[in-house]
């Protein structure tokens, strides 16, 4: 046994028997008379290679589908990669970059070109790595997020979920990437612990030669300020109530408003509210109707309507006008503070920024009932017990999903914008042309007179798709296939 084990050659032995499976289509399955089994690979981004992770998941999968052939059954093992959207647009304008290119200076389609240079390259590298781990799948099935039949199968998916009201167009704060440039998902906002500092800074009361203190780790947002916050019951700052403070350096009046959302214990118990850069602050906003100025550029740099500092970097901003307020009298102290700061998955060294913008959505408080449900009735278990519990707060608290991105690399959004500023949604131009004609009356629109929406769709708007468009459940409903091997096992 010792002379095997010491001469057994593994690349020798594994590369014969895999090719060997291979040429005889021992994993390959089509529709018979056998109870079917069957798994769909949950797709690895096209961008990279296999983990560790991967492996152990992948693993898993082979054995229960080897099983389920052993046991007789029609096994099939689906295998595909995930086109990754924001993902592989950041490693493609990384690539890009090292070469001299700006991806500012490419159209979309060239672009594209590099896109999909990149995929090709790249996207095959996994699939051959699946392949040296024995991975028993039907490699005949290969599929990809954005090849033609899952392509259109998410376009027709939009559409439908559009003229049924369940996806929408709005002005909503959203998690920003102020270096991809693109609205992230909260999922894809990761939060470090980092060590920070809490600036009290003194607010002038109107007509009144005293000042009301608010502690605040982001001085650089006070140029949207639009209100200073009190909590009704906090017997420290009664005088406050129904006066006007000045905002430091920007000499700008704002109201102080009262709201029992306040911390008492936080700080002076003084809240600036900033309605266009941090979700609670703009939920304040539209509850007493104040104003809203963003200061930010989607690059993270100052804007014009800041009124200062205009074009400089967000951080540099921070010591400049901590420096500027200390100068002026401004700070009344500056206290050392532990806080979590929110930072894009996909581009680690970068903080996100809340940021109020116009996005497509998906309503999710219908969707999700049936989800929450399989998991509160016990239909799906979860192990370890207690992530039922987490479960069940996810899904009560479910917010609407924001699926569009700035990006170019992904399932472009399909709705198509007319001269009048109004838009259709359709599945390709051509119907839209006819949509617009029908809606304004104008014989003589054309295809040129439409503009199709720059943005994409989340990875995931496809991925959720994947087991449903693997079998063409989308397009063709009534397919033996669909009916044979769907819902997975």
């Amino acid at each position: 046994m010792n002379e095997l084990a010491k001469n057994y050659s593994p690349a020798e032995v594994e590369d014969k028997w895999y090719a060997y499976w291979m040429e005889h289509n021992l994993f390959g399955s089509t529709p018979d008379q056998r109870e079917p089994y069957t798994i769909v690979i949950p797709p690895p981004n096209v961008t990279g290679i296999l983990h560790m992770g991967h492996m152990l998941n992948n693993t898993i999968q082979d054995i229960l589908t080897r099983r389920a052939r052993m046991e007789g059954k029609n096994a099939l093992w689906v295998p595909g990669t995930d086109h990754a959207s924001i993902a592989t647009e950041a490693k493609v304008v990384a690539k890009l970059a090292k070469e001299g290119i700006k991806k500012t200076d490419l159209t979309r389609e060239e672009f594209l070109k590099h896109a999909w240079a990149w995929k090709e390259k790249h996207g095959g590298i996994i699939l051959e790595q699946l392949k040296k781990l024995g991975a028993s799948c039907d490699w005949s099935r290969t599929a990809f997020t954005m090849d033609e039949l899952r392509s259109k199968s998410v376009i027709r998916v939009f559409v439908d979920l559009y003229r049924k009201g369940l996806i929408y167009r709005g002005k909503r704060m959203v998690n920003w990437d102020p270096k991809a440039c693109t609205a992230l998902s909260d999922a894809e906002v990761i939060y470090r612990e980092e060590h920070s500092k809490l600036y009290y800074l003194r607010y002038k009361i109107a007509g009144e030669d005293g000042y009301a203190i608010v502690a605040t780790t982001r001085p650089e947002t006070i140029m949207g300020d639009t209100a200073m916050c009190i909590n009704p019951n906090d017997p420290k700052n009664q005088h406050l109530r129904g006066k006007r403070v000045i905002v430091p350096l920007v000499n700008r009046e704002i109201p102080v408003i009262e709201d029992d959302y306040v911390d008492i214990e936080f700080g002076t118990g003084c809240l600036k509210v900033t309605p266009a850069h941090d979700m609670n602050d703009n939920m304040l906003g539209q509850k007493h109707n104040l104003d809203t100025i963003d200061i930010f550029n989607e690059n993270g740099t100052i804007s014009e309507a800041a009124g200062m500092y205009v074009g400089m970097d967000r951080f540099d901003v921070r010591r400049q006008i901590a420096a500027d307020l200390q100068a002026a009298g401004l700070i009344e102290k500056i206290e050392e503070y532990e806080n979590k700061v929110g930072y894009s998955e996909r581009n680690p060294d970068t903080a996100t920024e809340p940021r109020l913008s116009d996005q497509w959505f998906v309503k999710m408080s219908e969707i999700a009932k049936p989800a929450h449900a399989a998991v509160m009735d016990d239909d799906i278990r979860f192990i370890p017990e207690k992530f039922k519990n987490t479960y069940n707060h996810w899904m009560e608290g479910i917010k609407d999903w924001c699926i569009s991105r700035q990006l170019w690399w992904g399932h472009r959004v399909p709705a198509y914008y007319l001269p009048d500023g109004s838009y259709v949604v359709a599945e390709t131009p051509e119907e839209a042309l006819e949509m617009a004609m029908s809606r304004t009356g104008d014989s003589s629109l054309t295809i040129g007179d439409l503009r199709q929406d720059e943005d994409c769709l989340d990875t995931w708007f496809s991925s959720w798709l994947w087991p449903i468009t693997l079998f063409n459940g989308i397009l063709d409903p009534d397919n033996e296939e669909f009916k044979y091997y769907y819902p997975t096992a």
